[in-house]
């Protein structure tokens, strides 16, 4: 079985993150319980920034939090020295809370409110990620009443369409977001923009899609946004100082994933930009990147006390977990494929075939079909990997079950990041019936 990150076992076959028995962790915060390997999200984030510092090109690793939005992350990522991607007024929130500098903070998303608009003013943020006509106009409106400057990005679609699920690929030309390069869109914008005294245009921005294993979809959008820089320079003399290529790096949920190491999609991506730019005379941009589940996907574990056992004669067996869909939906959303391990009994032979299912009332609620574990009894600890990214992010209350608690461990010390939800948590934004008042015949 491989494991990831400062994942090992000791020498009660116990499974070991970031230097911390998995089941004493258990044992002290509950289950189910997230917990993250902050050592490997210290390697990765090195790994992407060491790539441009090696081929001598400027550039801002941004983490894109959507993927995992915390106070406690978003503090390690600013320790790292990493710049962030927001994509709404809540993560902006939490990023103001956590005191992350301003200056790196990028503000993303296809529908910004008017309000969230002005609060990035308000907090004096990096740049704005400019999606749509009716967000510019907003953008330029604030600008020009508060006579403030911002810097701004056009996000575009290249038309280049990455092989991955077809709910999470946004580069193409029929996407919700950003303006087409192709049917003159982009250049309206640019217009727009470059006309806009108290906006500073940056540059282009796309995002092809996540979870993406092959490196052509990237430089293909490369190509297409420096041929569109190129038309400007020769057409306007603007030249674009950042080019903003997005994330989507794929990683290893199970044996059939064959991700390549972050730092060969960053090269390759890197080397197309490098070489139009020497061809075409044109001035290098500072790339941006925004890697949000390469960095913190197979940094986390969720831990799970295993609870009824059914066997279904001639089927298959189901052993119930104490969480499921309510703090990871992707299996039922995505069809998403995980492995698992009894964390308790790791050098026991996991060669018993079960599905473990969740406890929500959804016949849907499956985290992992035909999963191979050793021989599980109620009480063991199940282990089920690479959950750090889009799973708290995307967790919620159905049933009314609370969400987990969240924990960051690294070299035997660990420390509780996000509490687990209570039911008081649950019920607190409840409000009573108010009853009429019967009036007296």
């Amino acid at each position: 079985m491989d494991l990831y990150g400062t994942q090992k076992v000791n020498e009660k076959g116990h499974l070991v993150i970031g230097g911390t028995d998995a089941v004493d962790l258990a044992h002290v915060y509950g289950t189910p319980l997230v917990v993250y390997d902050t050592a490997l999200f210290r390697k990765r984030a090195a790994g992407f920034q060491e790539t441009f510092k090696k081929m001598g090109i400027q550039a801002q690793v941004a983490y894109a939090s959507k993927a995992f939005s915390s106070i406690a992350i978003y503090e390690l990522a600013a320790q790292e020295g990493l710049s962030l991607d927001v994509v709404s007024g809540g993560e902006l929130f939490t990023a103001a809370k956590a005191d992350f500098p301003r200056e790196r903070i990028h503000f993303h998303g296809n529908n910004k409110s008017y309000m969230e608009l002005n609060y990035a003013f308000d907090e004096k943020i990096g740049c704005i990620v400019v999606d749509n006509f009716l967000e510019l106009s907003m953008v330029k409106e604030i600008a020009a009443t508060r006579r403030q400057q911002m810097k701004v990005l056009l996000r575009v679609t290249p038309g280049v369409e990455a092989h991955t699920h077809e709910f999470i690929t946004t580069g193409q030309e029929d996407s919700k977001f950003g303006f087409d390069l192709k049917n003159g869109q982009a250049d309206k914008a640019f217009g727009l923009a470059y006309d806009a005294p108290y906006l500073q245009l940056l540059g282009l921005h796309c995002h092809i899609g996540s979870q993406i294993f092959e490196t052509d979809a990237f430089t293909h959008a490369a190509e297409a946004l420096m041929e569109k820089m190129q038309v400007w320079k020769e057409s306007y003399s603007f030249v674009c100082t950042v080019l903003n290529l997005g994330g989507g790096f794929g990683i290893r949920y199970t044996e059939e994933d064959h991700p390549l190491e972050p730092a060969q999609y960053v090269a390759e991506m890197a080397e197309v930009v490098l070489e139009l730019s020497k061809s075409w005379n044109y001035p290098l941009p500072e790339i941006w990147i925004e890697p949000g589940r390469s960095l913190v996907g197979d940094a986390g574990t969720t831990l799970y006390t295993a609870g009824s056992e059914k066997e279904v004669p001639g089927v298959r067996t189901y052993i119930a977990v104490d969480g499921g869909m309510s703090d990871n939906i992707r299996p039922a959303l995505y069809n998403a494929n995980y492995t698992a391990a009894v964390a308790n009994r790791m050098t026991a032979p996991h060669d018993t075939t079960v599905t473990i299912a969740g406890k929500c009332c959804e016949s849907g609620d499956k985290l992992i079909v035909d999963a191979k574990l050793a021989n599980v009894t109620e009480g063991d600890i199940l282990a089920v990997f690479c959950t750090g990214a889009y799973t708290y992010s995307m967790a919620g209350n159905y049933n009314r079950f609370p969400r987990p608690a969240v924990i960051f461990a690294e070299e035997g010390q660990h420390q509780l990041v996000i509490r687990r939800e209570t039911y008081e948590d649950i019920t607190r934004l409840d409000l009573s019936l108010q009853q009429k008042v019967r009036k007296e015949s």
